[in-house]
C-alpha cells in the first residue's frame, strides 16, 4: 500500500550530515520525496512509498547519523501523490 508522510526531526540535526543520511535511507527503501533544513534548526522530510518502507525510514530518522542527537520525530500522514520523482535534498 502506498502512503506518504511528512516528518519533522528535532535535536542536533543540522551540520551533522543528517540530510545526506536521510537521502541514503530513503533511496535504500525506494521512497520518493525530499529532505530540507528548516530555519528553526529542524529537518523536514516528505516521503512517499510502501508503508513498510516508510516505517523503516522513520526508524532511521529516529536513529540519525553518528554525529546527530535526535530528540524528537513527529510524523503527519499525507495523501500520496503517486509521483515517481526519486528522493532529493533541497
Amino acid at each position: 500500500m502506498r502512503v506518504a508522510r511528512r516528518f519533522l526531526v528535532s535535536g542536533r540535526v543540522q551540520g551533522v550530515g543528517f540530510r545526506f543520511f536521510a537521502l541514503d535511507a530513503a533511496r535504500r527503501e525506494g521512497l520518493h520525496g525530499y529532505v530540507v533544513n528548516l530555519p528553526d534548526g529542524q529537518v523536514e522530510a516528505h516521503a512517499e512509498g510502501d508503508a513498510d518502507a516508510l516505517e523503516r525510514f522513520e526508524m532511521a530518522l529516529r536513529r540519525g547519523p553518528s554525529g546527530a542527537c535526535v530528540s524528537q520525530v513527529t510524523g503527519d500522514d499525507m495523501g500520496p501523490a503517486g509521483h515517481e520523482t526519486g528522493f532529493e535534498i533541497r
